[in-house]
C-alpha cells in the first residue's frame, strides 16, 4: 500500500513542479517584451577604411541595419579626447541638424599592447585597411551620416552619405 501511494504521489509532486516552471518562464517572457519597446531600435553601421596609394584615407560605408533593441549606454563626445587620426562620426537629420556623435579611435593605426616578461608596453601598428562599426539610437528623421578625420590643422571631411 505504501509503495502504492509513492508511485502515485511522486509522479505528481513531479508533474506540478514542471507546470509551475513552465508559468515562470512564460512571466520571464512577457517582462523582456515590456523592457524593449516597439519605438526602441539600434542603428548599426559598419565601415571599411584603407589608405590609398596617396596615403590618404579612403571611408565606405558597407552596411547599415536596423534591430529591434535600446542602448544601456550612450557614448557621449567629448572634444577634448579628440587625436590627431582619430575619426568623428556624426549622423544628421534632413536639415543637417545633429542627431548623435561618435568617436572612433584610430582604426588604421590601433594601439596594441605587449606583453613582456617583466611589463606591459604600448605600440602602434599601422594597417593598410580596418572595418569598424558604430551604433546609434535609431529615430525615423535620420538621413545621412558624416565621417571626418582629426588632424594638426582641424577635422577634414572623409564621406558624407545619405542613408
Amino acid at each position: 500500500m505504501k509503495n502504492l501511494l509513492n508511485v502515485i504521489i511522486v509522479p505528481m509532486f513531479l508533474l506540478s513542479s514542471f507546470q509551475k516552471e513552465s508559468e515562470l518562464t512564460q512571466k520571464r517572457n512577457k517582462v523582456s517584451e515590456k523592457t524593449v519597446q516597439k519605438g526602441d531600435r539600434i542603428m548599426y553601421l559598419f565601415f571599411k577604411a584603407a589608405k590609398d596609394q596617396s596615403g590618404s584615407e579612403k571611408i565606405v560605408l558597407q552596411d547599415s541595419k536596423i534591430m529591434e533593441g535600446r542602448l544601456k549606454v550612450v557614448p557621449s563626445f567629448d572634444r577634448d579626447e579628440v587625436q590627431k587620426g582619430d575619426f568623428i562620426i556624426t549622423v544628421q537629420e534632413a536639415g543637417g541638424k545633429e542627431v548623435s556623435r561618435q568617436l572612433v579611435k584610430d582604426p588604421l593605426n590601433p594601439e596594441l599592447e605587449v606583453y613582456e616578461k617583466e611589463d606591459i608596453s604600448r605600440h602602434k601598428a599601422k594597417l593598410p585597411d580596418a572595418e569598424f562599426s558604430v551604433r546609434f539610437g535609431y529615430t525615423e528623421n535620420i538621413q545621412s551620416v558624416k565621417v571626418e578625420k582629426a588632424a594638426d590643422d582641424g577635422v577634414q571631411l572623409l564621406l558624407t552619405q545619405k542613408l
